[in-house]
Parts: structure tokens; C-alpha cells; sequence
């Protein structure tokens, strides 16, 4: 099956989401992403999901079930690189993603959360 990558920076996790999103990979996903938070003593999660266009309502409650997850293990996420059709579509849906912070790209992102300043 299909797996998507999970970089470590440092205390960091980096996800880029590069392909459709469908349930069962979503679901993978979750599962890989807080197993490595606890694997390697993650303290933040970077999300990028720049090459979205959708995101219907089961992947939105996902990245915000994987946030809630990630705030209980002790680690921040951050999602990264939302179109402005999806902002929408989220909106739309009524999902909030509470407790997700977001920011325009990984640099902001990644800013959010090391505690430094963007350029």
C-alpha cells in the first residue's frame, strides 16, 4: 500500500502531501504520523498540503482528529500551504480544524514552531 512520507528535522516532523488523499491513506497516515511523534520524541508537526486542490469532509476531520492526537502526545501541528479552494471547502463544511495552526508556507510554518521569527 501506498505510504506518505514522514521527514524528521530535529525535534520535527515534516509530512508533504503529494498525492489524492483517500480514506484508507488518510487513516495510514494518522496511524504512521503519531507512531513516529512517539517514536522520535517529536515536539511539532508540519503538515503541507500545498498540492491539495480538495479536501472533502472525512480528510478535514483527519488532519484535525491527527492534530488532537499529536496535542496529546505533546507535539504542536501546524498545517501549511492551504489553497484557497480548500480554505473554503473547510469553511463550507462547517470544520474549523481546531487546535490546528496554520501558515501560509513551510518556512512560516516551521517558524510557528521553533519559536522564531519568519522572514
Amino acid at each position: 500500500m501506498e505510504r506518505i512520507p514522514i521527514l524528521r528535522m530535529g525535534k520535527l516532523l515534516l509530512v508533504t502531501i503529494q498525492v489524492d488523499m483517500h480514506d484508507r491513506l488518510a487513516l495510514a497516515l494518522q496511524d504512521d504520523l503519531t507512531g513516529r511523534i512517539v517514536k522520535d520524541g517529536a515536539t511539532g508537526v508540519l503538515i503541507d498540503i500545498s498540492s491539495l486542490d480538495v479536501v472533502d469532509s472525512f480528510i478535514g476531520r483527519m488532519i484535525g482528529n491527527t492534530a488532537a492526537m499529536a496535542r496529546v502526545l505533546d507535539a504542536q501541528t501546524v498545517v501549511v500551504g492551504m489553497q484557497p479552494s480548500v480554505a473554503i471547502t473547510l469553511v463550507e463544511l462547517g470544520l474549523t480544524l481546531s487546535g490546528v495552526r496554520t501558515a501560509l508556507n513551510v518556512e512560516k510554518g516551521m517558524a510557528l514552531l521553533t519559536g522564531s521569527s519568519a522572514a
